[in-house]
């Protein structure tokens, strides 16, 4: 009896996982696919840690996330193995072996072992069902997966020209000044207040998305969003005569979709701070981003000094979200991205020579 109550509580609750994370459209955390995604990460981030490049570290994670999704249905399946063979001990005087046997005939459907008996038909009819249901769902959801992935990717991968690799937001608003696109800018905040929340969207209904790195070991989702909203508090902060819905737009798209992520990962944060809130970002740091402007002839309403306190009052609103994520993801270290968990240098892009035709 112990066994057949067991038994029901292992299928239905795996049962329950594959629904959570398969099935339903919307965030719905599965206790056991945070578990399995768990005890895989420990031993992969041990690893990166001690490698002292960021594209070594790339290489140890990037298959973390795909691998995850593997171990999962294999688990899945294993515990359903476990339950439907404590059923079938339950119902009948098979040994934990014979029924182990029987369970995996079903569940694989290979159909080599089975007994005429009715309880026991019953149980093989419902594990049969539950193997090809539970492979079927995964082969759906994978590309559903991977559609998600790719637009996030082609938004990143488009950025690269605007900012160069790793991505910074004084890079971005220095690239526009070099070739006078700065009446483009609003195109620009306006595209990724869209791709915010399709990345909020995508990244909490699967959250294994939030692991899943970019094809080149300089890129990152997270690092792209963070220097696009530092871009948009720059704006706002230095001249603020310019257009300011798109970046508005852009900067509260991009501080929910944070939350959101966070929210669906149990990460604490404040969501209503203060605009004298003190940022992790230093001034010195914020001097250097506009020296660096100031190089490619941006132009500036403001002075630093009345600027600082305009860009970290939008700054203190997605900060500490995003350097805790990109800590916990290990992005790549960009300028105005925090620290990692192992030190080692930061990277900055390189700004091209705006080389011209002599006449």
């Amino acid at each position: 009896m112990l066994a057949g109550v067991v038994g029901f509580v292992v299928v239905v609750g795996i049962f329950s996982s594959v629904v959570r994370t398969l099935v339903i459209p919307r965030p719905t955390p599965s206790g056991f696919t945070r578990l399995v995604q768990k005890l895989l990460h420990t031993p992969f981030q041990l690893v990166a840690d001690r490698c002292r490049t960021p594209e070594a570290k790339d290489r140890v994670l990037g298959p973390l996330a795909p691998l995850s999704i593997l171990l999962t249905l294999v688990g899945w399946l294993l515990f359903f193995l476990v339950g439907y063979a404590l059923l079938e001990v339950a119902v009948s005087d098979l040994g934990p072996a014979d029924a182990a046997r029987e369970a995996g005939s079903s569940l694989l459907t290979l159909g080599f072992a089975s007994a005429d008996r009715g309880a026991l038909t019953a149980v093989d009819f419902a594990a049969a069902a539950t193997g090809p249901i539970t492979v079927g769902l995964l082969v759906g959801y994978l590309p559903t997966l991977y559609g998600a992935y790719a637009r996030r990717e082609s938004e990143v991968t488009l950025l690269q020209s605007r900012t160069g690799d790793p991505p910074w937001g004084p890079e971005i608003l220095t690239r526009y000044a070099q070739v006078d696109l700065l009446d483009s800018l609003p195109d620009l905040f306006r595209n990724w207040e869209r791709w915010a929340a399709e990345v909020s969207e995508s990244h909490t209904t699967y959250p294994v998305l939030v692991h899943f790195r970019s094809p080149r070991a300089s890129r990152n989702w997270l690092i792209a969003m963070l220097a696009v909203m530092d871009a948009a508090a720059l704006q706002l902060a230095i001249n603020p005569s310019r257009p300011q819905a798109e970046a508005r737009l852009a900067l509260r798209a991009g501080f929910v979709c944070l939350r959101e992520i966070a929210d669906s990962k149990g990460i604490p944060y404040d969501p209503d701070p203060t605009p004298c809130a003190p940022v992790e970002l230093s001034y010195d740091e914020f001097l250097d981003g506009i020296a660096h402007m100031s190089g490619q002839n941006f132009p500036m309403e403001r002075t630093p000094e009345e600027a600082w306190p305009q860009f970290r009052g939008w700054r203190v609103n997605y900060e500490a979200l995003a350097y805790r994520l990109a800590r916990d993801i290990d992005a790549v270290p960009a300028l105005w991205s925090g620290p990692r968990r192992t030190s080692g240098p930061t990277l900055a892009p390189r700004t091209p020579v705006d080389r011209k035709p002599l006449v």
